[in-house]
């Protein structure tokens, strides 16, 4: 039977894909070696190890997308400012107010099309 062949691994049956990145992560847990060996359960330290690096590398590309996403919120507030300008520009060229009433009902236009 398959299941009593010791020479099969577990991983074996796991995607290439999967197999590959097991490795990177059981090699990036590597650098813990010294502390994991000296555990009871080595199979179960070499795992927290891992997931050691797992945080350590979820921290650093968290850290990368907040500086990288700063740009972006700047670049979209000069956008919105932008955008209320020519609604503005648009609306006052359309209605042309004179009157206080007109005025207001222009800034209420503008503020409901600025929801778009």
């Amino acid at each position: 039977m398959a299941w009593m062949n010791e020479e099969e691994d577990w991983k074996d049956y796991l995607s290439r894909d999967a197999q590959v990145v097991l490795a990177e992560l059981l090699e990036s847990a590597r650098d813990h070696k010294g502390a994991y060996m000296q555990a009871e359960d080595v199979k179960v330290a070499q795992l927290w190890a891992a997931m050691i690096e797992m945080k350590k590398e979820l921290d650093s590309l968290k850290e990368w997308v907040v500086k990288s996403t700063a740009p972006w919120r700047a670049i979209v507030e000069v956008g919105e400012v932008e955008k209320r300008h020519a609604i503005e520009r648009i609306v006052r060229d359309i209605i042309k107010p004179t009157e206080p009433e007109q005025e207001e009902a222009t800034r209420k236009l503008v503020e409901s099309l600025m929801q778009f």
